[in-house]
């Protein structure tokens, strides 16, 4: 469900990124591995392909076991930081600007 007007299902955003920094952030099995719990995979494939970053259509059967594919996860939620770009509706084509690294996502008067 989604809080603008008219709007069924608005998600996943759609990502485009003009500016992305790499960062390097030290590796943490654990949190990745919790934090596959708790993301949507394909919103997240999506989102890595949108910055050009190789993940599975769909995680290994035990991602646990396949240490290349948690340092992959890892990588794509902790060292990638989309500066300036912008977020982008798939049902309306509404565009969310990120400006320093901050994504604007306040409605509109007319679509609350």
């Amino acid at each position: 469900a989604s809080n603008v007007k008219g709007v069924r299902n608005g998600f996943p955003l759609g990502l485009r990124a003009a500016r992305v920094e790499q960062l390097e952030e030290e590796y943490d099995e654990e949190f990745t591995v919790r934090m596959l719990t708790r993301v949507d995979y394909a919103a997240l494939h999506a989102a890595a392909a949108a910055l050009s970053i190789a993940l599975p259509p769909s995680p290994p059967p035990e991602p646990q076991a396949d240490a290349a594919f948690l340092q992959a996860v890892h990588h794509a939620l902790v060292n990638v930081d989309v500066i300036e770009g912008e977020l982008v509706c798939p049902e309306t084509g509404r565009v969310f600007p990120i400006v320093a690294g901050v994504p604007n996502m306040l409605l509109r008067e007319d679509e609350v």
